[in-house]
């Protein structure tokens, strides 16, 4: 009963914060821009009809499982970073979290109700986001006057728990990072800066120094992207040009979730161990 009040807990308190909406309500609606609202713009602007044709596709209900995805692994992981590190580094610029851990049953048991917490959330917006997506896809096919195509529920399914883990290993990240720095400052910088910044710096350089080539196949972004490729999501988008053939699927999907568990477990190790200041 201990995880279960801790869990109850911490889900009460990150939905009572501004930011958590902030940060979501951005989140949702720069995926519909970027993997909606400017594909239909640059199919409407389209001059070359294949060009046109292969746009269109992609926007329709029939591809929502790929398209839906798109921006997980990059600009959507970074805003995902921000939002773990804002949920555990707050605690310590509060100063709160000696409380917390001294009226509660022990450091794991909090730390575990604040990372179901912050997983819940994230299935409640993955299964908004596809919602979302979907009806996005439907208006364009309406308005377009295609062909409505259903996407299949295995494909939807295994896209949105895709999803899920990817925005999950994200949270993680940043979760880790705030516990590292014991604060948000730091930490957000740091995440945001690797997912933006780093990630695609050492992308642009594997091109030329082999042993870069090789670090890039382990980099989380890489295989993000990759899973979001195998899913049917557009290669040049989901963590650079050729990024399928660069990471399959399958080592994709295990590498994000070696990753989620290493940041997870990093975390929690950091919190048990050391000191709180």
């Amino acid at each position: 009963m201990s995880f279960i009040n801790s869990y109850a807990s911490e889900l009460f308190k990150v939905r009572r914060r501004p930011a958590l909406w902030v940060i979501l309500s951005v989140w949702l609606a720069l995926m519909l821009l970027f993997t909606y609202v400017f594909p239909y713009v640059g199919y409407r602007d389209a001059t070359n009809a294949r060009e046109a044709t292969g746009l269109l596709t992609r926007l329709l209900p029939a591809s929502l499982a790929g398209q839906a995805l798109t921006g997980y692994p990059v600009w959507g992981g970074s805003l995902i970073v921000v939002l773990g590190a804002l949920v555990a580094g707050s605690e310590y610029g509060w100063g709160t979290l000696k409380a917390l851990l001294s009226n509660s049953p022990g450091r794991l048991t909090v730390y575990l109700g604040q990372i179901a917490a912050l997983f819940t959330i994230l299935a409640a917006l993955v299964i908004v986001a596809f919602g979302c997506s979907g009806l996005a896809s439907i208006i364009i096919g309406a308005t377009t006057h295609a062909q409505l195509v259903a996407p299949s529920a295995s494909d939807l399914a295994k896209s949105m728990a895709a999803g899920w883990m990817i925005l999950c290993m994200w949270c993680t990240f940043g979760v880790a990072l705030a516990t590292l720095f014991r604060g948000t400052a730091l930490s957000i910088g740091l995440g945001v800066v690797w997912v933006l910044a780093v990630e695609n710096l050492l992308r642009a350089t594997a091109a030329i120094v082999p042993v870069i080539a090789t670090v890039e196949k382990g980099l989380p972004g890489v295989n993000a992207g990759a899973l979001v490729a195998a899913l049917g999501g557009p290669a040049s988008t989901a963590g650079g040009t050729g990024i399928a053939a660069i990471v399959g699927g399958a080592q994709a999907l295990a590498v994000v979730a070696v990753y989620l568990v290493l940041f997870a477990a990093t975390a929690g190790l950091l919190l048990k161990r050391r000191d709180v200041q």
